[in-house]
């Protein structure tokens, strides 16, 4: 639910009281990890990721079914099994039913970063792949956070052998678009859609270099703030997620808004876990970079 903070606390209470209760296996059905983002070290702040991950071990839950972490490497946080199911097949179907002329379609990342899951679509459906590079919006490395210590101080005494090089400051490239998306139809896809600034930012990108149709997909429709009315405004034609965190409120507001149903992969993880049987089944026509 939208209170994360609220949901995490009952999830571990939850599972505290089925440990102390002698439950033989606890396991934990978390579509959307909360905190995924914060995965890695940023200057030094926490890992809020692996700390979550402590905490649930330690209340007592057994094993985790996830679907599209932010990174793999999470699954490396714990110390217990993690099912880290993929929404890449119900995407790539909704494409090749509900988009009519998608064979004249590219498949567009929004940046660098986003190349490898792009390039795995487009391998899967035999169509172009284009990059956006250099987006025109800071990165979370470089927002200033306020977590410089000691604090600047103007005529501090600093020992001679501790003076720092001064480093470059980091210059964005013009935007360019690696690829040709003139006259086609693009799809961004990406795994999380939380801000959307950037991905209308990549869509207006896009328009100018003849894209006449854009679709954003991703796993996880976080929508947050003032997303749908950003999306309304913009030149996206249509938004695709799944279910794995509730959005009804935001399609209420932005009609462009369309939901895909995840719950058969996830349902049939339970019985599979349950009944004891392999799990290979559900990852199958599954790449590493998806």
């Amino acid at each position: 639910p939208r209170d994360v903070n609220t949901a995490v606390m009952e999830l571990l209470i939850m599972a505290y009281a089925l440990k102390t209760s002698c439950a033989r296996n606890i396991i934990g059905v978390i579509p959307y990890f909360p905190y995924s983002k914060q995965s890695k070290m940023r200057k030094r702040g926490s890992i809020v990721c692996k700390l979550l991950a402590s905490m649930l071990a330690k209340a007592g839950l057994t094993h985790i079914i996830t679907m599209d972490l932010h990174q793999k490497e999470i699954q490396g946080f714990f110390s217990f099994p993690v099912d880290n199911l993929r929404a890449s097949p119900f995407l790539l179907q909704y494409i090749q039913e509900e988009i009519p002329d998608y064979r004249n379609a590219v498949i567009v990342a929004k940046s660098p970063d986003a190349a490898k899951r792009a390039q795995s679509y487009a391998e899967r459906l035999r169509l172009g792949l284009a990059v956006i590079h250099g987006e025109a919006q800071c990165t979370e490395q470089d927002m200033d956070d306020g977590r410089h210590s000691p604090p600047m101080v103007k005529n501090a005494t600093v020992h001679p052998g501790l003076e720092l090089p001064l480093m470059m400051a980091k210059e964005k490239p013009p935007i360019t678009v690696v690829g040709d998306v003139g006259g086609r139809i693009a799809i961004i896809v990406d795994d999380i859609i939380d801000d959307v600034e950037s991905f209308v930012a990549a869509a207006e990108i896009l328009k100018e270099r003849g894209a006449y149709k854009i679709f954003v997909m991703a796993t996880h429709g976080l929508l947050s703030a003032d997303a749908p009315r950003l999306i309304e405004e913009s030149s996206i034609d249509e938004v695709v997620v799944t279910n794995t965190v509730p959005h009804e409120v935001q399609k209420l507001q932005c009609p462009k808004i369309k939901t895909v149903d995840i719950s058969l992969i996830l349902s049939e993880a339970i019985r599979r876990i349950h009944n004891g049987e392999s799990m290979a089944y559900l990852f199958r026509n599954i790449t590493v970079d998806d």
